[in-house]
């Protein structure tokens, strides 16, 4: 929040993790500096929390909180929004509300967005307009496709909180088809251990009904019945029966979702399963287990082979990652199955899955290279050059692996593999070969061999090679296939040239099926390769 350009953050924790401490800290230390912050929540119950939650937290320091909701009156609104453009609310609480264009800060220094998947594209344009030189932080525990893409490809700042807080236990979840007796079990379960249970369908017209058959199966059961569609004060009153305790169970739509914190309630039971998103289902979940009790979920959907296969999917996947700090593992599934959509606008597109997440983000910054290129060149002028070719393929004869012998662990060798890909310079690998030493022992030749041929696609990298061939004695360095490239009219280019010219006996240029390849021989070891490469350099 310091820096001096506005901070864009995502903090991905999961449900019950204390993303809510995080928003509470970040804008008492915007209000420190004499800053207002807003919050912005996508259900009214939430704001209503969120509004108890920051008042207790800060009510020894003289910070005013209000919030905005439909819960209040429009005169008491106005008067908010007033006081709010005066300057005389510290920390704004609201849902869409706060969108709106009669709602003005005297001084806005952080927007906190409680459950961003929360909110449509319309809300997040608006938000844009808000927020071009004001410090926002996201808090999400099951980010969508394509905000979870802008931060894996570092168009947003991504901080995780994976450390669960102590004596919390993993959710049991268990997919079920509709069946009375697995209902009154739970049920009755959870009130013989005076918990509570949420009951959640997603019908407003069958919830009366639901409630009653309940009533019936556990005749002893305090039933509350809660949805959008309430007055603002019977929905609150529902809300503080719940939470006091003098419900046993509440039947709800998804109002219920985003942030509810009752921890006396560990048992939730969806019904029709099938028909929510990944990230909903992960989210209603999170309502449950928010103590040191064993707390359960169980998922009602028709039988699975009357499914279509992304819904299938998403039951499964939701069933699989039940472990405390998944929600992660939840979004990147749904950033799988969905594909991460339009980043400029409203679509969505499930094709990642076809290709790979690594394969598309490749394509995805290839494209935006090309633009910077080309249509906004004037934009980037101060950008610094960037390299004609991106990655340079070596195939080679030469035995390059960590040997089993040398690191047992198959996790902790693919680790070593993927920092070894990340390396740009010989500094790193220096320490990268140190470190290997002081962890496992004297480095073995293949893993040497294997730290050189780096060496040598770093070479290739920057003569403009796209591929290098090291095989029986024989180097190749293959250039870009595309002749039109702007490497052609390069100095470097010039200089290869300049190089054949003059050493005709050590080394040939010729074009072999379209491409020109520079061919050295009598090269034996890969040292040698290096050196004979270096000599162009």
């Amino acid at each position: 929040m310091e820096s001096p350009h506005p901070m864009d953050r995502l903090v991905c924790g999961d449900v019950g993790f204390g993303k809510t401490e995080i928003a509470v800290r970040a804008a008492f230390k915007a209000v420190a500096e004499g800053k207002q912050a807003a919050v912005l929540v996508p259900t009214t119950i939430l704001a209503l929390q969120h509004f108890k939650t920051f008042s207790s937290r800060l009510k020894d320091f003289p910070v005013t909180v209000d919030y905005i909701n439909r819960f209040k009156t429009n005169k008491q609104i106005k008067d908010t929004l007033a006081e709010a453009a005066a300057g005389k609310v510290d920390i704004l609480i609201g849902t869409h509300r706060l969108l709106s264009k009669d709602v003005k800060f005297k001084d806005l220094g952080i927007m906190i967005i409680d459950e961003e998947q929360k909110f449509g594209v319309t809300a997040k344009e608006r938000l844009k307009a808000v927020r071009v030189n004001v410090d926002t932080l996201t808090l999400t525990a099951t980010p969508i496709p394509r905000t979870l893409h802008f931060s894996l490809m570092g168009a947003r700042d991504l901080s995780i909180i994976s450390t669960p807080p102590p004596n919390r236990q993993p959710v049991s979840t268990e997919l079920h088809v509709f069946n009375d007796k697995l209902i009154q079990e739970a049920v009755q379960f959870e009130l013989d251990r005076g918990g509570q249970v949420f009951f959640i369908h997603n019908r407003v017209n069958d919830l009366m009904q639901l409630g009653g058959m309940i009533q019936k199966l556990v005749p002893k059961a305090r039933i509350g019945i809660a949805h959008g569609q309430l007055d603002g004060d019977a929905l609150e009153d529902v809300m503080l029966d719940f939470i006091n305790g003098e419900k046993d169970v509440l039947v709800a739509t998804t109002i219920i979702e985003a942030g509810l914190d009752i921890p006396n309630a560990n048992t939730i039971i969806i019904n029709h399963a099938h028909m929510f998103g990944l990230s909903d289902l992960h989210q209603m979940r999170g309502r449950v287990g928010r103590s040191n009790k064993k707390a359960f979920c169980y998922l009602l959907s028709p039988p699975l082979s009357t499914l279509t296969s992304e819904a299938r999917k998403r039951l499964s996947a939701i069933e699989e990652f039940s472990d405390l700090g998944s929600g992660f593992n939840v979004a990147m599934r749904d950033l799988d199955i969905r594909g991460s959509g339009n980043l400029l606008g409203a679509e969505q597109s499930g094709f990642i899955a076809e290709i790979g997440f690594e394969m598309y983000h490749k394509i995805l910054d290839e494209a935006i290279q090309e633009l910077k290129e080309a249509e906004f060149k004037g934009l980037f002028e101060n950008e610094p050059a960037r390299p004609f070719v991106g990655f340079t393929q070596v195939d080679t004869d030469l035995e390059l692996y960590i040997p089993d012998a040398y690191i047992t662990n198959i996790t902790e060798r693919y680790n070593l593999y993927t920092e070894l890909s990340k390396l740009d310079n010989e500094t790193e690998l220096a320490v990268f070969e140190k470190h290997l030493t002081d962890r496992f022992g004297p480095v073995p030749p293949q893993v040497k061999t294997m730290l050189s041929v780096v060496r040598l696609q770093w070479l290739g990298k920057k003569l403009g090679f796209e591929k290098i061939s090291f095989k029986k004695n024989s180097l190749r360095g293959y250039f870009l296939s595309d002749k039109q490239s702007a490497y052609f009219d390069s100095t470097t280019f010039t200089k290869i040239l300049t190089f054949a010219q003059n050493h005709p006996r050590m080394c040939n240029l010729k074009e072999v099926k379209n491409t020109l390849r520079i061919a050295f021989d009598n090269v034996s070891t890969v040292e040698e390769a290096i050196q004979t490469l270096a000599l162009i350099d």
